[in-house]
């Protein structure tokens, strides 16, 4: 009798245990069938913020003298701004830069034997930040005309700028996860199963690049400065499980 009943249990336990192998296989097998897509939103949009730039220079010997020369640019400087219709409160100028030229003196057979102190260079910037473009990228181009003041002015190229980035980049995530969900639901549907539920997402990279500029993306995201006219893209990586 008690060896009937060692038998019995045994026949049990090992029901119980092909049970959960079972189940843990089928659990296992189940949990891995999963469908993984990237989705990609892309959007264009113009920029609404325009920074400019630009340094003017005073040379001379007397570094006093050079000092109020570069002031009174200055002074022109912004008195030509808001002339052009730029308001004062973007205009912004940086301090006074000075440095000390010295000019190499080389013997006859072309040694360094010295130098000699050539005069001072005072330098500073003008950055103007404004949302009007069409104003500032006409001064810009315009702004050669101090040159018949006297004043050295050298421009650099606008950058442009959007100040709604973060709206921008929540919109195109909501775009990618329903591309990304429109590719898996046709996986699926093409492999005769059903779409279940998102197990996993991960964002890609944040590009901004020249509309139709044929720019290459960057693998830490690109972000172009030089171009009115933009185009934004983001990439979403998801997985679905697989009912």
């Amino acid at each position: 009798m008690k060896a009937y009943s060692n038998v019995l249990i045994a026949g049990l336990a090992f029901i119980i245990t092909g049970w959960i192998i079972a189940g843990a296989y089928k659990y296992r097998v189940t949990s891995t069938e999963t469908i993984v897509v990237t989705g990609l939103a892309e959007k264009d949009f113009t920029s609404d913020l325009i920074v400019w730039k630009g340094r003017f220079n005073r040379y001379g010997f007397d570094l006093k003298q050079a000092y109020a020369a570069i002031k009174q640019d200055e002074k022109e400087i912004r008195q030509y701004l808001t002339q052009k219709g730029i308001p004062d409160s973007s205009i912004v100028i940086s301090s006074i830069d000075v440095q000390k030229n010295f000019d190499t003196k080389y013997d006859d057979a072309g040694r360094v034997a010295g130098s000699s102190f050539s005069g001072y260079t005072l330098s500073a910037e003008v950055k103007v930040n404004a949302s009007d473009l069409v104003l500032v990228e006409r001064v810009s181009r315009e702004v050669t005309e101090l040159l018949q003041k006297g004043i050295e002015f050298n421009s650099e190229r606008p950058a442009y700028y959007y100040s709604k980035l973060n709206e921008l980049k929540i919109d195109l995530l909501a775009k990618a996860a329903e591309d990304a969900k429109l590719r898996a639901e046709t996986i699926a549907k093409n492999s005769k199963a059903g779409l279940g539920s998102l197990k996993k997402a991960n964002m890609g990279v944040f590009q901004i690049t020249g509309k139709n500029d044929n720019e290459d993306y960057s693998y830490g995201g690109s972000f172009n400065t030089s171009s009115k006219e933009k185009t934004a893209s983001i990439t979403l990586r998801v997985e679905y499980l697989v009912k």
